[in-house]
């Protein structure tokens, strides 16, 4: 199949959290001003970002979850808390539908996802500072309000989303101080979130990705006014304390993170229009891959 007549795209492998074409960065602000745009870019090629349509309205804040067809942003902040669920195909640029609520209203929470059945959301916050542990679980086939599938270890905000084939992972974020612990829950029941190490660092507003085998968090901050470029690494299947996997080509809070099979993707943030590309199997520097098409932080980011 191709698009455009130009990149031929290969599906996704079956219950493989990364993509093999495309990611997306849907939603941010340039503050003060939010953005309803999706932003589709190539992981085989550097160019700039091109522009896939749009969410329902301006989204800021907001967790980003990927199927095989289709990605989703849940919760959100605009001029108060959101629990929309907004989706948006993969393969068509028509832009974004209602696809149900979570739970709970909030903003500043994280994404994780099953590409086969189920997106989930954890933590997050309410804008006047009630902050909240609660996991939601929503169906990708079907437009309802999601679920709760249990909480977090703690009450937080600005958490880091990673997920495996049977887990997802919620590493970092802000309980009222910066924090590096790394909650893990099990996407088959619903129970409190166990604890599966710490970052190397206590940050928040970091981007996450995964590979196959481990977590990772790139940016982020570690006080209220302290941008970082320091890329962290877990494994998936041991409780370690997180290590040092090389730095972004520049320090940056607020931006998405995408998955492919072999790199890492960090788009957006404080630190520009710029996306950045790391290898999951090297310790370097991030290279960069080219831009998006706007100026945004506090977004979210999908892969297909």
């Amino acid at each position: 199949m191709l698009v455009s007549g130009a990149l031929s795209l290969t599906p996704s492998a079956a219950y493989a959290f990364q993509g093999s074409n495309y990611g997306f960065t849907s939603g941010g602000t340039d503050s003060p001003e939010r953005t309803d745009t999706i932003d589709r870019f190539a992981f085989v090629s550097n160019t700039t970002a091109t522009d896939w349509g749009n969410l329902t309205t301006t989204f800021a804040a907001l967790s980003g979850q990927s199927s095989t067809t289709d990605g989703f942003t849940a919760g959100a902040y605009t001029d108060s808390a959101q629990n929309v669920v907004n989706k948006f195909s993969f393969t068509s640029s028509s832009g974004a539908s209602d696809h149900g609520d979570l739970t709970v209203s909030r903003g500043w929470l994280t994404g994780h996802g099953e590409p086969e059945t189920y997106g989930y959301a954890s933590g997050g916050q309410n804008g006047s500072g009630t902050r909240y542990d609660t996991i939601d679980k929503f169906a990708y086939a079907s437009n309802v309000t999601a679920s709760d599938h249990g909480d977090l270890s703690v009450s937080k905000d600005k958490p880091i989303g990673q997920s495996s084939s049977d887990s997802g992972f919620s590493s970092g974020g802000h309980t009222g101080s910066y924090i590096s612990s790394i909650d893990k829950f099990a996407f088959s029941s619903n129970t409190t979130a166990t604890s599966h190490g710490d970052l190397n660092l206590a940050k928040r507003f970091a981007a996450g990705q995964s590979s196959s085998t481990h977590g990772f968090t790139s940016g982020g901050r570690t006080s209220s006014s302290v941008n970082i470029n320091d890329i962290d690494k877990f494994a998936f299947s041991s409780n370690t304390t997180a290590s040092d996997h090389g730095d972004l080509s520049v320090a940056r809070n607020g931006g998405a993170g995408q998955s492919s099979t072999d790199y890492g993707f960090t788009s957006g943030g404080n630190g520009g229009y710029t996306i950045d590309r790391f290898a999951y199997v090297s310790n370097t520097t991030a290279t960069d891959w080219g831009d998006l098409s706007l100026f945004r932080g506090q977004t979210s980011g999908q892969q297909y």
